[in-house]
């Protein structure tokens, strides 16, 4: 299939080049795996341990993952007072031995405590990570039904500078307005600062503190409370322009936000759909619609936000009207990189619109 099309299904965004009926992938052995999650709301510090754990989620030794779930509580059917709580949601490769001491060193302030860890296998630690317990079956993994039955509207950003308190503070009122909000924060750095970011289609590497997704839910069915609902959500993007990346603002592939644009039915253009493309895949955007143009010229595997085609007579037809200066803005250099060996089977399809 060549290197090309296999750089462009490993993070070029789904249901773009064909269809993949099976991966085959290499192992790797874990050690014993402690997972803990402690929660603080704004009465008990969350704001000033958020804050802190901006400053060292990205540089923690590589075996420990925290990450950072934010959402409101309370203040339904008349119960306690409103607030907001953060959890703390951490995976440690090791021991509650080796994490105890880690975690006195890199982030005192949250007081872990051995009766905060659970020491479980790998996969226990996914059943966990997917809202089951770690003593349920295995095959509720196998489930492809879907578990929430809300209605939501997602979006995200990428952070490079630590958010101020004032700025968390005003994150909370904003979300203390709503709901059922969710903020989760997913910290960078470790092995992501390693790759480069035109090693996969995925380009948000060294420099990234943290991923956010945001995400509000509603039960109500009807257009006054989506319009309600995803205006909220709007306007909380709109508040934290300041605190995220610039020029582009990115956001992640796999939290699809058709706020940031759409394709037309079948015939975008490279340049329309750079519109949510560079947000999602930066410089990687040129050389994912080259590889579409060959993979599926007749664009067949196409959605709201697929990969668009460029071609090489389109590069050149641009070149003559728009010149060498505005083209380079559009389409930055790519370095060619080892291949990782692996090994997949892959179907393509050249039809007719349908």
């Amino acid at each position: 299939m060549g290197e090309d099309l296999f750089w462009a299904i490993r993070g070029g965004g789904g249901a773009s080049f064909g269809i993949i009926i099976s991966w085959k992938i290499k192992l790797v052995r874990v050690p014993p795996v402690v997972t803990f999650t402690i929660s603080r709301t704004l009465e008990e510090g969350a704001t000033k341990l958020v804050h802190k754990w901006q400053y060292i989620a990205d540089k923690l030794h590589e075996d420990l993952f925290i990450r950072v779930i934010i959402q409101n509580i309370g203040g339904q059917n008349g119960g306690n007072q409103k607030t907001v709580k953060a959890a703390f949601n951490s995976l440690f490769l090791g021991g509650i031995d080796k994490l105890i001491p880690l975690m006195n060193e890199s982030f005192p302030e949250l007081g872990l405590q051995a009766k905060d860890c659970i020491e479980m296998n790998w996969i226990q630690s996914v059943m966990c990570f997917s809202d089951h317990q770690k003593w349920d079956s295995l095959e509720v993994l196998l489930d492809r039904s879907t578990k929430y039955k809300r209605f939501f509207k997602g979006k995200s950003d990428f952070v490079k500078e630590p958010i101020t308190e004032v700025g968390l503070e005003g994150i909370w009122r904003r979300i203390l307005q709503e709901e059922i909000v969710y903020m989760i924060m997913d910290p960078f750095g470790g092995k992501m600062n390693e790759i480069s970011d035109s090693d996969i289609p995925f380009p948000h590497r060294k420099g990234n503190i943290y991923n956010i997704q945001y995400m509000v839910q509603w039960e109500i069915d009807g257009a006054e409370a989506t319009d309600r609902h995803v205006h909220w959500i709007r306007m909380l993007y709109k508040y934290m322009t300041p605190f995220v990346s610039k020029s582009p603002r990115t956001a992640y592939v796999n939290y699809r936000d058709l706020d940031l644009g759409t394709n037309k039915l079948s015939n975008t253009s490279y340049f329309e759909a750079s519109a949510w493309g560079i947000k999602y895949f930066k410089g990687n955007f040129k050389k994912l619609a080259q590889i579409k143009a060959k993979a599926d010229p007749e664009n067949f595997f196409r959605n709201e936000q697929s990969i668009p085609l460029l071609s090489s007579s389109t590069i050149n037809g641009l070149a003559l009207g728009y010149g060498k200066t505005t083209l380079s803005s559009f389409f930055p250099s790519y370095y060619k990189r080892p291949i990782i060996a692996s090994s997949f089977s892959f179907v393509s399809f050249s039809l007719p619109y349908m």
